[in-house]
């Protein structure tokens, strides 16, 4: 039977008033959220504890709602799942965050995750580089959109140098670490736990690192998925908080939980979470004044177009209402 053939039955046998009905609840079946996507990334620990410990299945089963795990292996990747829907909530450093939203990804950031420093500039054990003089004309690793992009090209044009003096080599992460062993490039924009991986596997050596710089690690959403549940929102960040106290009050676990995940041996684990603060969760002013700070100095270096109004999308970017109702410190 054809469609049309079929409703006009439906229609004749008076179910005119239920389709009615049904058609205005239809919105919310519609709207019922199936399934939360998430993302776990090695550079965040605080996602793995939760992946590891299974609290967010816990909170959202009596709803009916699954979870699902996507890995980011860099801010790039989480924030373009995001963009393309296939996340609802990813991990990224702040500025990374700032450059997609300039770009037209209706991003919000909402949670801090870490304080981490988990980005410097990398060299090979037997490179005779040893300042960010010596990078002029030189192969650089880098994975674009990411903090490590953003903190080499911040430290360029800090020393007197732009990316006219290098060739930026884009690699992902792992890629950029592997090329960086084999001496396809002469340095590397390195990200944690690979960089502590390259630091105690390789010999590599850290030979510039400016903690201020390092921006803030993030949970983004998108606006859409705030506008249309933030009562979810809500929740995740509910149980976000939980594995961050966990992993806080419970390191030698958080430790295993990074290893395992992410397959480090213990010293290498030791050295990232050395380099990485979860004593805070909550985001607001200052981690909109650091975003804003990087977009500026991106801003200086030609990176942004001299249009923008970093100010003003830094402070749309960053959404504290939801750590605030938690009362998140």
């Amino acid at each position: 039977m054809s469609f049309a053939k079929l409703w006009g039955s439906v229609v004749r046998a008076g179910l005119v008033a239920v389709a009615a009905f049904s058609l205005s609840g239809t919105a919310f079946a519609a709207d019922k959220v199936e399934e939360i996507r998430i993302d776990y990334a090695y550079y965040n620990p605080v996602s793995l504890v939760l992946k590891d410990k299974g609290w967010l299945e816990q909170e959202l089963a009596k709803d009916g709602i699954k979870v699902r795990w996507v890995l980011s292996l860099g801010s790039n990747k989480a924030l373009e799942f995001l963009n393309a829907k296939s996340l609802d909530f990813g991990s990224s450093a702040g500025a990374a965050a700032l450059l997609a939203r300039i770009n037209g990804n209706p991003v919000k950031s909402v949670y801090v995750y870490s304080k981490p420093e988990w980005t410097a500039l990398v060299a090979g054990k037997d490179s005779a580089i040893q300042k960010v003089a010596d990078l002029k004309g030189k192969r650089i690793a880098a994975t674009r959109g990411t903090d490590p992009h953003i903190f080499l090209i911040r430290t360029l044009a800090e020393h007197g140098l732009t990316e006219k003096d290098v060739k930026i080599v884009l690699l992902q992460h792992q890629d950029g670490r592997l090329a960086l062993s084999k001496g396809d490039v002469d340095a590397w924009a390195g990200l944690d736990p690979l960089m502590a991986q390259a630091e105690l596997d390789d010999g590599a050596r850290l030979f510039y690192r400016n903690a201020e710089i390092n921006t803030w690690g993030v949970l983004n959403t998108r606006e859409d998925f705030i506008t249309d549940h933030p009562d979810l929102v809500t929740r995740v960040l509910a149980v976000y908080e939980k594995a961050r106290a966990f992993a806080i009050n419970n390191p030698a676990d958080l430790k295993k939980t990074i290893a395992e995940a992410a397959k480090l041996n213990d010293a290498v684990a030791t050295r990232q979470l050395e380099r990485t603060d979860l004593s805070t969760a909550a985001i607001g002013e200052r981690q909109r004044k650091t975003i804003e700070g990087a977009g500026i100095a991106l801003q200086q270096a030609g990176v942004i177009p001299a249009d923008v109004n970093v100010s003003a999308v830094a402070a749309s970017l960053v959404d504290s209402s939801f750590v605030s109702k938690l009362g998140v410190k």
